[in-house]
């Protein structure tokens, strides 16, 4: 179907349409773009026009009036939680006398996870989505229109229509059909093995490791995991993103989706991260610590993160955002994608050739950083 014969339409929240007909669209490999995880982002009151995230899903219908292709969409007041830095585009576009918010944010709140971000159960409204997207961005005279944290195989689509292409590095685990978390070390150097079981001993002297999931997990936890939360986002952001009615929704409605690594010290969980687990990924989100633990961090977030996924024959795990730390404990740098549409064209041209330049730095720094990963040359 052509894109220009689409009619997309903008939708009231993803709370407004029924779940059965998002996962249709959705899928059911990536646990944050299902309704069930964006509607209670909505729901918790963690995303809403007041915290400068008013949800706005672009949808096309079918004959039947039934969505088969959505775009999870927000109206931004900010450049917060997305992870993909737009602050000094911001400011030259209010230099230069333009208002730069709000923008068109298509994404998952507060998530830099690499997934699906055109959700489609008719493949080929793939361009009408995207010509809706930029439609609602002309008809509303915004400077911009962001996709963030785009998955590889929809990239095309966007760069055919022509959109600006922003790279990213992330670090992932990659699970060779390892059996155990010893034949993973296996790979590794031998310098690098010591090392890491040194660490993995030290963080968890005196302690004890519990991984809950499903029914195991009661609000006991929960108010615990709160209070790790808090510490750690109070430190890197002044305030949390998430309200506490999150994680209860969360475990309420996505259980079996969620992995929660404690570390308790006499019974008592003093460390934490929180997990969702995907049809072949463990996703690593959130952590934080009431104790300063040497290398608790590591063994929590990264070290039993491998040793879940490897339990559960997945291929890969992605730790979350950033962090070169990662390389020494096995994670190897991978590049993130992002797309972009400034209707502007002086504004365009501007940004098209920093990201030019960025590109090119991120690929010649992502080789360099290859040659830093602990595996065995050869293997």
């Amino acid at each position: 179907m052509p894109a220009a014969s689409v009619t997309a339409r903008i939708a009231d929240g993803v709370s407004s349409i029924l779940p059965g007909d998002w996962d249709a669209c959705a899928g059911t490999g990536n646990p944050f773009v299902s309704h069930a995880f964006l509607s209670i982002l909505e729901r918790s009151g963690s995303v809403s026009p007041r915290a400068g995230w008013q949800s706005l899903p672009i949808v096309i219908e079918d004959a039947q009036g039934i969505p088969a292709a959505i775009a999870p969409a927000y109206a931004k007041g900010h450049s917060q939680g997305e992870y993909v830095f737009d602050h000094a585009w911001a400011d030259a576009w209010e230099q230069a006398g333009g208002q730069y918010y709000p923008k068109l944010q298509v994404a998952v709140p507060f998530t830099p996870v690499p997934g699906p971000r055109l959700l489609l159960r008719d493949h080929a409204l793939a361009p009408g989505l995207i010509a809706g997207i930029e439609a609602v961005t002309d008809r509303n005279r915004l400077s911009s229109a962001h996709v963030t944290f785009l998955e590889p195989d929809q990239l095309p689509l966007f760069e055919q229509a022509g959109w600006l292409i922003r790279a990213g590095t992330q670090f992932h685990w990659a699970n060779e059909g390892y059996r155990s978390f010893d034949e993973f070390l296996g790979a590794l150097a031998s310098r690098k093995r010591k090392a890491i079981r040194k660490e993995r001993a030290a963080a968890v002297a005196g302690l004890t490791i519990r991984h809950l999931c499903g029914a195991e997990i009661t609000e006991a936890h929960w108010d615990a995991f709160w209070a790790f939360y808090q510490d750690t986002g109070s430190r890197k952001w002044g305030r949390p993103y998430l309200t506490r009615d999150f994680f209860s929704l969360l475990g309420a409605e996505m259980a079996d989706k969620v992995l929660l690594i404690f570390a308790e010290r006499d019974g008592q969980p003093i460390a934490g991260a929180l997990n969702l687990v995907g049809a072949d990924a463990l996703y690593g989100r959130y952590w934080g610590a009431l104790e300063e633990v040497s290398f608790l961090h590591f063994e929590l977030c990264y070290y039993q993160a491998i040793d879940a996924a490897i339990a559960r024959g997945l291929n890969r795990v992605e730790a979350g955002a950033q962090g070169e730390h990662k390389l020494a404990r096995g994670y190897a740098p991978v590049t993130t994608w992002s797309a972009h549409y400034l209707p502007d064209p002086g504004f365009r041209r501007a940004v098209a050739d920093y990201l030019e330049r960025e590109r090119e730095a991120v690929a010649q720094e992502q080789e360099y950083l290859g040659e830093l990963t602990p595996f065995r040359r050869g293997c």
